[in-house]
């Protein structure tokens, strides 16, 4: 039964990747990564420029597994509780409380989006992050809770004035960190410029087929999939090497241009980090029809669930990604595989 049940949800996750893949073209790759984020139940940080189609990504991959879609954009003068709740005059002239964006859909919130969060203080972003943690809210006298919820988080990245970047411990909440880039296809580029269906989010999402997954069933089933997907005792092995040389770069030969590597690390991934790779790692097994983990899906995963998580010298900060990048690769090169 549990064979059947990991096949038939297996269909039901192909299918969703599917239908996003129709409105969301040239990102058959972060379109895999979000799924796998969604049935390992982590939160994610997207990585991208304005306009690349983040929003119109988080709302169809809503359509396809239900439940509520909310959204608050960061902004310097935005203050925790107007994620709770929003103070308004009504007709009669007297002040009025309704909800916020993390108390509309109430229990069936799905998918929170925080665009620019980096634009929002840190008193916004110590909420959002125990939220995210224990996925409860205490607000007018009563206790609200989001069992379902994953957040998504965005970050302005060209504009660092009245920006106020995420700490290290704050980021390793995050399952992963995904890039969306523009896609190098002249077709598609072309067809995103003159096709007018990809004018109207809206109506583009609309033709999307609904409730694809039940959303509420999401978490039983992530599960399932972390219980049958074994990780041999070789496979083990070969992940605490992975997860050493994050820590310990030069003992393993892992090197990066144009950086003195005795300079470089100050802290490896996390425990939490590796945990949540490993989980990141079963479910892409799990799409591939495989039983057990195999290097192939941690590498799969590696970069997203770990690069993210490393903190680096203050004097290669702004080199982050690509330094990351490069270090990582280098690991899975320098780490024997078995």
């Amino acid at each position: 039964m549990s064979d059947r049940l990991l096949a038939d949800w297996r269909q039901h996750a192909l299918t969703l990747e599917s239908e996003v893949n129709k409105v969301v073209v040239g990102q058959s790759n972060p379109i895999r990564l979000i799924t796998t984020a969604i049935f390992a139940r982590g939160h994610v940080l997207l990585e991208g420029d304005v306009g690349v189609g983040k929003t119109t990504l988080l709302r169809a991959f809503t359509r396809g597994i239900g439940g509520g879609y909310q959204r608050i954009e960061g902004t310097i003068d935005l203050m925790p509780n107007d994620l709770v709740y929003h103070t308004y005059l009504g007709e009669d002239g007297k002040p009025h409380v309704s909800a916020g964006p993390l108390l509309m859909s109430g229990e069936n919130l799905s998918v929170f989006f925080f665009n620019e969060i980096n634009r929002a203080r840190p008193q916004v972003h110590s909420l959002l992050l125990r939220v995210m943690a224990e996925r409860t809210l205490s607000a007018f006298n009563k206790e609200h809770a989001f069992p379902h919820m994953i957040v998504f988080a965005d970050r302005n990245q060209v504009e660092k004035e009245e920006t106020f970047e995420i700490p290290s411990a704050a980021r390793d909440r995050f399952m992963m960190e995904i890039p969306i880039v523009v896609p190098n296809d002249d077709a598609i580029m072309q067809g995103l410029m003159f096709d007018t269906k990809f004018h109207n989010v809206d109506a583009l999402v609309d033709t999307l087929k609904a409730d694809v997954l039940q959303f509420d069933q999401l978490n039983s089933f992530s599960g399932t999939i972390q219980n049958s997907v074994e990780a041999s005792p070789t496979l083990q092995k070969y992940a605490l090497n992975l997860w050493k040389a994050t820590r310990q770069p030069l003992e393993y030969g892992v090197k990066v241009s144009n950086v003195d590597m005795n300079r470089l690390v100050l802290a490896g991934a996390s425990p939490r980090g590796m945990s949540m790779m490993l989980r990141a790692a079963r479910v892409n097994a799990w799409l591939n029809e495989r039983t057990a983990v195999t290097p192939e899906d941690i590498h799969a995963v590696f970069h997203e669930t770990v690069a993210h998580r490393l903190v680096f010298s203050p004097v290669y900060e702004m080199r982050r990604t690509e330094i990351a990048r490069e270090m990582l690769t280098s690991i899975i090169n320098a780490v024997a595989a078995p």
